[in-house]
């Protein structure tokens, strides 16, 4: 893999000099020149986008199926007969001292779920009714049943899920991918988000943000009615010959600032206005679900025209097939403390009933089609709910941290594979404990990239996805 630590180095180190176009081209790794001549050379087979390490990698794309707020694993995928047994009385100490809850009171009392749980595939992974479509994908998925993670308020828990770090600023899984590997689209963002949901993501932008890495790798939402970007369209009055000499001169003149200040946000936006100018025909065609047959429309339960999650994942494999490189699919409304909308019982069967039938879908279309072997496909949320009841008018549970499940599918992880166990109450990790860095580190490992070497410079240090933490997970891979 190239160490990418001294990108923007040659520019940086020269911006003070008057650059001719010549040691430009050459030079300059964010120029349009070198990246249109790389593009080319790839196009042709003389040479390819820098690839961290192409020969392990087993994965080219991710989408990220994230439960904005926190689904209950113990409603879900976790039966805990014990926490049957002793709902209503108060933990033993042991259980709880030094853990740390958002909203709990030092009353709160166990609370046993009263799904109906059944063990489903090969592998017996536990289900509960309310995800009657994941029966048919069990033993498709790896199964994560103790992931941990740090932060317990939902803003900052889905900074430190989606960017390795729980205040703004740093750059997303998304962005640190996009700028290890690229983009196989010519046509579309290497970076795509979709939303579904009564409301956005708490921490909003922040999530799919590039940070300090350049604009280019941010996140590009995407609309689920209407046109898909706005402002894409050709403004009145232009016809495509007066808007393409429009874009080469603009072209020119971002050319010519971009060597005078060697700012690598000039060459942002020159790659931005081109990729729009091609997005205004690829987009439209993109979001145009009626072009799907009437059995992958029921498969996911999609509706063309209807803003859901079934299209959104229906679109996702859209873009995968398009060659964009990371798409990241929030579904809000998880966040189950009691209380009117927020119960454990109709608010809750909402959401699975929202995203369980696409959730499968995807998975099962990915694989007919032969795109799973080289798609990481991730569900889960920030974290996961507590053995402990939080009444709010009608009882819920509150944001836990210690212990909660999520799965990953396809890139080489192993399918039908359960890992990970929590205590009778379901407090704690018993073993294989995944905290999100190593799921990170593992996630990258599978894409080809050493965590430890993706790094960037920023304000004297090199910064990565992980941090100073994290380890490859072997025991889910292939």
């Amino acid at each position: 893999m190239p160490d990418r630590t001294q990108d923007n180095s040659t520019i940086s180190k020269h911006a003070a000099d008057v650059l001719n176009r010549r040691y430009f081209l050459q030079q300059a790794p964010l120029a349009l020149g070198g990246t249109a001549l790389g593009a080319l050379l790839a196009q042709d087979g003389f040479t390819a986008e820098p690839s961290p390490s192409p020969t392990l990698a087993k994965a080219k794309s991710v989408i990220f199926l994230f439960m904005a707020g926190g689904p209950s694993q113990l409603e879900l995928f976790e039966d805990k007969p014990e926490l049957k047994r002793f709902h209503g009385e108060a933990p033993p100490a042991s259980f709880t001292e030094g853990r740390r809850f958002a909203f709990l009171k030092p009353d709160a009392k166990l609370l046993g779920s009263t799904r109906q749980f059944s063990r489903y595939g090969e592998c017996g992974m536990e289900l509960s009714e309310l995800l009657p479509y994941h029966r048919s994908i069990v033993d498709d998925v790896c199964w994560l049943k103790a992931v941990a993670t740090d932060v317990f308020n939902h803003g900052p828990a889905k900074l430190f899920m989606n960017t390795g770090f729980q205040a703004p600023g740093r750059p997303s899984f998304g962005s640190w991918l996009t700028y290890g590997l690229g983009s196989e689209s010519q046509n579309l963002p290497a970076f795509v988000v979709l939303q579904s949901g009564p409301r956005g993501p708490r921490a909003g932008n922040a999530l799919w943000s590039s940070g300090f890495l350049p604009s280019q790798y941010q996140g590009v939402p995407l609309r689920g009615q209407g046109p898909p970007i706005l402002h894409l369209q050709t403004p009145a009055g232009f016809d495509d010959e007066g808007q393409s000499r429009l874009i080469s001169t603009l072209r020119q003149l971002n050319e010519v600032q971009l060597q005078r200040s060697g700012d690598p946000e000039i060459a942002t936006r020159i790659a931005a206005y081109e990729t729009a100018y091609r997005m205004q025909t690829s987009a439209p065609e993109l979001v145009e679900l009626s072009q799907e047959t009437e059995g992958t429309l029921n498969l996911y339960g999609a509706e063309p025209g209807k803003a859901s999650f079934a299209n959104n994942c229906l679109l996702a494999r859209r873009l995968v097939e398009r060659g964009v490189r990371f798409i990241q699919l929030y579904h809000t409304d998880w966040d189950h403390h009691g209380g009117k909308g927020a119960d454990l019982t109709d608010a809750l069967e909402k959401e699975c009933r929202a995203v369980d039938q696409a959730s499968a879908a995807l998975i099962l279309d990915l694989k007919q089609r032969g795109l799973l072997d080289d798609t990481l496909v991730i569900w889960g949320g920030e974290f996961g709910r507590t053995p402990l009841g939080e009444v709010r008018g009608t009882i819920g549970r509150d944001h836990h941290i210690d212990a909660f499940t999520m799965w990953v599918a396809g890139g080489g992880f192993r399918p039908g594979y359960i890992h990970g166990s929590t205590d009778e109450l379901g407090f704690a990790a018993t073993s294989g404990r995944v905290h999100v860095h190593d799921l990170h580190a593992t996630l990258l490992h599978q894409l080809g990239i050493d965590h430890e070497r993706l790094t960037y410079r920023f304000q004297g240090r090199d910064f990565r996805l992980t941090d100073v933490h994290g380890h490859v997970v072997q025991e889910v891979l292939i």
